[in-house]
């Protein structure tokens, strides 16, 4: 039988956490390593079964702060200064012993990747117990009886057996909810949310996101729920702590930070995507053109891309949208000729593109260029800035020396950089600079098409946004055209001209974005727009309720 939990009453307040200063020590590029202050004097108390929200970008200390309720630094990260007082008592000082009773049992710890969180050897049922068996907190058999029901209230499918599969056989956003079941088993006063539904799409977020808010009311667990994205937090948190640099900006309900902020930082992230676009016209003839295109893998035996037909004019946005799996990105490798098409053709300015990129001309790789999503694998961390950039210039222009780097010179003042960074390496560059560097490069080569895929979905929203502003800047300038890929809606009313809207392969709706996003909906592009967070409180139970009001009629 589970040992006997201790009774003894628990305090009016869960967390206190007073005056935290978090330290990490860092080793500059040929300088001696030194301390840098990641969490400055930061306070903050959270009542039994309340959700505080923590708001703010890359470096804000979030997830800092999150983890230190746990006693815990990551690599090289250390509390060095203040109390975080828990169920009572501050477990800074319980000693390692102390702090191993309570990680797992009275506070657990739901990260962003759930792929990475699992053991892939071993099965979900095995993962999901483990910490309320390790603690005494109940049998095998009231373990799995409890994952069960949790698995149920998740709104997991098959509850009874899925905990018999393994990591790999089930999909993100159902082991993101296996994740939080396993953080609920062992019965926590507290879970630490940490971006649970940023690497999700939407229509799969808010399954998630509505799942995570029943079980918190059903189970009254007190939460910090961590997100760069305040509509998300909105649906969630009864407050919310906006942080910058490792500072309180504000903290207020979450009805006040959102309709009444006091300070302009707040005010950024809740206007963050009111980008003014004016959608253009097209041009009588496009610079590329996709004639019933199908691509398919395993030697064509899984077709990703079915008959597919699109049109992009000079100077406009084609914004490609759709969920993972949607076949967008994989319209951008049959674009490339990474992938050959089995069927259909691909025209380039006036000209049908060989189906292999082996076979194009070095013309045709100057004129389309390609942006990628994680700028941090897309550039060589042994070469500087200057010679990122430089390198399509010496290669389809012969730039050299001074000429050669006066042009790169300018390319960083076209992104908003300037030549300071030129002999930077990308270890010592912000998300969003990466991504500048990237698009500069993209630049050097003067193309007539560039294809982004999902260039701002890994930053935080006001980089995001700062990205999104620049290359609409830069179309204006250089008159080039953008295939956006995306997944974000948001994104897509900010800069899009042209929309074509994919799902399992197929384009399902497709023109100029005022005709795509104005009623009526087919089924899936009605699902993707109404799966968007919106920055008001109750959103979230009217999108579902949407939801199942459609289901029961269908």
């Amino acid at each position: 039988m589970a040992k006997a939990q201790a009774t003894t009453p628990k305090p009016d307040m869960l967390l206190d956490i007073r005056n935290l200063r978090i330290e990490a020590r860092v080793f500059p590029p040929g300088e001696a390593p030194k301390k840098v202050t990641l969490v400055h004097d930061v306070s903050l108390t959270l009542k039994p079964g309340k959700v505080l929200g923590l708001i703010g970008e890359s470096g804000a200390g979030k997830s800092t702060i999150g983890l230190s309720s746990m006693a815990y630094g990551r690599g090289g990260v250390k509390i060095t200064g203040g109390e975080v007082v828990f169920n009572g008592r501050d477990i800074l000082k319980l000693g390692t012993k102390g702090v191993r009773k309570l990680r797992g049992r009275e506070v657990c710890y739901v990260a962003q990747s759930a792929a990475a969180a699992f053991n892939p050897a071993h099965k979900l049922m095995d993962q999901v117990v483990e910490a309320a068996l390790l603690h005494g907190v109940a049998t095998r058999a009231e373990a799995e009886k409890r994952a069960i029901a949790l698995f149920k209230k998740l709104s997991l499918p098959n509850p009874e057996t899925i905990g018999n599969r393994y990591p790999h056989q089930v999909s993100g956003g159902q082991l993101q909810r296996v994740m939080t079941a396993m953080a609920l088993c062992s019965e926590p006063d507290l879970i630490v949310f940490d971006e649970p539904t940023t690497a999700l799409d939407v229509t799969t977020q808010i399954d998630v996101l509505a799942a995570i808010k029943d079980a918190i009311r059903d189970t009254h667990v007190a939460a910090l729920y961590i997100s760069h994205d305040l509509a998300v937090v909105a649906q969630v948190a009864d407050d919310i702590m906006v942080l910058r640099h490792g500072r309180l900006v504000e903290r207020g309900d979450t009805h006040q930070i959102i309709k009444e902020p006091h300070e302009d930082y707040t005010r950024a992230l809740v206007s963050v995507h009111e980008i003014d676009h004016t959608e253009k016209p097209a041009s009588p003839a496009p610079v590329l053109s996709v004639k019933n295109v199908t691509a398919a893998y395993g030697g064509g035996t899984v077709k990703v891309l079915k008959d597919v037909s699109v049109d992009l004019h000079p100077g406009q946005t084609l914004a490609v949208v759709g969920e993972s799996g949607s076949g967008k990105s994989t319209l951008a490798r049959a674009i490339t000729g990474l992938l050959p098409p089995l069927e259909g053709s691909i025209s380039f300015d006036g000209r049908t593109l060989s189906k292999r990129l082996a076979e194009r001309p070095k013309e045709d790789l100057r004129q389309l260029q390609m942006i990628y999503q994680m700028a941090d694998v897309a550039m060589n961390p042994r070469q500087t800035v200057g010679t990122i950039i430089g390198r399509p210039l010496e290669f389809y222009f012969g730039m050299r020396g001074k000429e050669r780097d006066q042009r790169v010179a300018e390319l960083l003042d076209k992104i908003e950089m300037g030549k300071g960074f030129l002999d930077r390496y990308p270890a010592e560059l912000s998300g969003g600079q990466k991504q500048r560097v990237c698009i500069a490069r993209a630049l050097a080569a003067k193309p007539k098409l560039i294809i982004c895929d999902e260039v701002t979905s890994a930053l935080d929203p006001l980089v995001a946004n700062g990205i999104l502003k620049l290359l609409l800047e830069l179309q204006q300038e250089e008159k080039v055209a953008y295939l956006f890929i995306t997944h974000d809606i948001a994104t897509v009313k900010s800069i899009a001209d042209a929309i074509a809207v994919m799902y399992r392969g197929e384009v399902v709706r497709y023109g100029p974005k005022s005709q795509v996003l104005a009623p009526p909906f087919d089924a899936y592009t009605d699902l993707l727009l109404s799966s968007v967070p919106e920055m008001e409180q109750g959103w979230l139970e009217g999108a579902i309720k949407g939801r199942r009001m459609e289901s029961a009629g269908n």
